[in-house]
């Protein structure tokens, strides 16, 4: 589904590992959050969005849709239940043309980068900072190339995940 060149990293979790500290695990919950609300964003957006989007669209939504799977494994190789995704999400604003749309999933990529940073900050488990890495890396490259098709300057924030 990916061109050469713009594969996003995805990672593999081991079968069984000790379990996760309390904050670590709430840090990865909230992750999974984050990952359940940007696939379910993909799919929003792309009634507002013309079919010229439709493989950034769907590339951006596999992406979100492994790192979601991945945490998800993560979690459950741990003994931690993963948390499910919510039946909807609420937009902070209406979705009503291309312009909100975008809006709202380079917010859903920020969300992805804040939520994945807190995790790399409460973390020593090497699998989960892998994780956390790679999907951080990988919802801001989305992050940027969204704000391009924006048109929004600078693409990218000097360290993508701050608050």
């Amino acid at each position: 589904m990916t061109q050469p060149g713009t594969e996003v990293a995805s990672t593999s979790v081991p079968p069984s590992k000790p379990p996760l500290a309390q904050d670590t695990a709430a840090a990865v919950q909230a992750a999974l959050g984050a990952e359940h609300a940007a696939v379910w964003v993909y799919g929003l957006v792309s009634a507002f969005l013309p079919a010229s989007f439709d493989k950034p669209i769907a590339e951006g939504a596999q992406t979100h849709r492994t790192s979601r799977d991945t945490t998800e494994r993560l979690l459950g190789a741990s003994g931690v239940t993963p948390a499910p995704a919510e039946p909807a999400y609420l937009p902070p604003k209406p979705v009503t043309n291309q312009a909100s749309a975008l809006e709202l999933i380079i917010n859903a990529e920020q969300d992805c980068t804040t939520a994945w940073r807190a995790t790399l900050e409460r973390t020593d488990d090497p699998t989960t900072r892998t994780t956390a890495a790679t999907a951080l890396t990988n919802a801001a490259v989305l992050a940027t190339r969204w704000r391009k098709a924006a048109g929004i300057t600078p693409l990218t924030p000097a360290l993508p995940g701050q608050p």
